[in-house]
């Protein structure tokens, strides 16, 4: 089974024709089809993680969807700002938020924020005093997980994310007049691709997360539950159902007792619209593996190395060859350079160009892509059926000093 539709690969097939370096197609009507029915519904408000994907055409087709926009930086601030988007449609999260960096924020006309510690908490009211302004704050809430239960963003480990519950209880929210308490988030887990066991851990949040709001002495009126809803990277693996979702979600809105319910969507929004095409530069049988070396590797999509998954990979043209499996390997001078392993025909050549679905969410903008002065990849979008690049590829003398 393929990751590409006929119309797909003929697009894909086209722009091959015109490049011999590595690019990047984003499909905005696949996109658009996608998002529209999450949006259709009354139970959650939808966020989108631009982390996910800053390009400012993805951004632009997920305003038009109904989404709005978590930032974690001014860098992804001023993008979404760009293309448009008000301010008040803006929430900030993330673990480093310095004065400056909020300082920016309130100067832009953001309104609503995550704190993630009580020095946050603190330069929040002490900013929102100098402009004179009132913030609406959630507090981040990093639960341990009993009887051994992994948590699956971070396993046991210590995350950077927000603060445990007897931390956060040294708070006294009547010292911080210019913040309007509203909720609390929670987000420890990615690329969940089960209904049930999201359901489960949202249940077993809901005890601990009141009581704290109780303690500190103000109503939860929003609960945010971040991310984390997955998109299969094989063809066989499962696939999220969202009516079973927001059925799910309904459930744990009416337990929690919330006014609202929140969530920032990043891969499961936009990461089956993205492909990374790349040109096949030979392969070789070594110890007896056969291995395929690519003009691009961890430069362009870093994620394989760091989760130990692959995208999936595909031929681009159509062959009736046997299929084997192939090691692949990018151009880097370094072993982690490893794009995974891969079932394709044996006639694959140095003429070919290979393509790996699922690509549109922490692709090229989570990369390494200045190892080795190679070109940064071209990106492509397709817009009611018509291709346009929307960024050249680069070769190394436009970006070194």
């Amino acid at each position: 089974m393929s990751f590409l539709s006929t119309p797909l690969r003929q697009h894909i097939t086209a722009i091959s024709e015109q490049n011999d370096t590595p690019f990047f197609v984003y499909d905005l009507d696949a996109l658009y089809a996608h998002l529209k029915p999450l949006t259709e519904q009354f139970v959650v408000k939808l966020w989108y993680a631009v982390k996910a994907n800053p390009l400012s055409k993805v951004i632009q087709t997920l305003d038009k969807a109904g989404f709005d926009f978590d930032v974690a930086s001014s860098g992804e601030l001023d993008q979404v700002l760009r293309q448009g988007v008000a301010a008040n449609r803006v929430l900030n999260t993330g673990p480093a938020k310095s004065k400056k960096q909020i300082q920016h924020f309130l100067s832009q006309g953001v309104r609503t924020f995550v704190a993630e510690s009580l020095n946050q908490v603190a330069w929040l009211n002490q900013a929102a005093t100098e402009h004179q302004v009132q913030l609406r704050i959630l507090l981040r809430v990093q639960l341990r997980w009993p009887d051994g239960e992994k948590n699956p963003l971070g396993g046991d480990s210590l995350t950077p994310f927000g603060l445990g519950l007897e931390e956060w209880q040294q708070l006294r929210i009547q010292d911080y007049p210019a913040l309007n308490f509203v909720g609390l988030h929670i987000f420890q887990w990615g690329n969940m691709l089960s209904t049930e066991k999201l359901a489960e851990l949202w249940s077993q949040m809901i005890t601990p997360l009141t009581n704290l709001a109780e303690q500190l002495g103000f109503t939860c009126q929003i609960l945010d539950l971040g991310g984390g809803l997955g998109i299969p990277y094989t063809t066989d693996a499962d696939r999220l159902a969202w009516p079973k979702l927001v059925d799910a979600l309904a459930t744990i809105k009416a337990a929690a007792g919330v006014e609202e319910l929140w969530m920032e969507l990043g891969r499961y929004a936009v990461g089956e619209i993205g492909h990374y095409v790349n040109p096949v530069v030979e392969q070789k049988l070594n110890y007896g593996e056969h291995q395929l070396i690519v003009a691009g590797g961890i430069n362009h999509v870093l994620r394989p190395a760091v989760t130990n998954q692959a995208f999936p990979g595909e031929l681009l043209r159509q062959s009736s060859a046997p299929s084997q499996d192939f090691l692949v390997h990018g151009p880097l001078c370094t072993a982690l350079d490893s794009l995974g392993k891969h079932s394709l025909p044996e006639d694959i050549n140095e003429h070919d160009w290979v393509v790996f679905s699922q690509c549109g969410a922490y692709g090229y903008t989570e990369s390494m892509p200045f190892f080795l002065c190679h070109e940064l990849p071209a990106e492509y979008v397709i817009e009611q059926g018509q291709v346009v690049c929307v960024r050249k590829s680069q070769n190394a003398a436009s970006y070194l000093v």
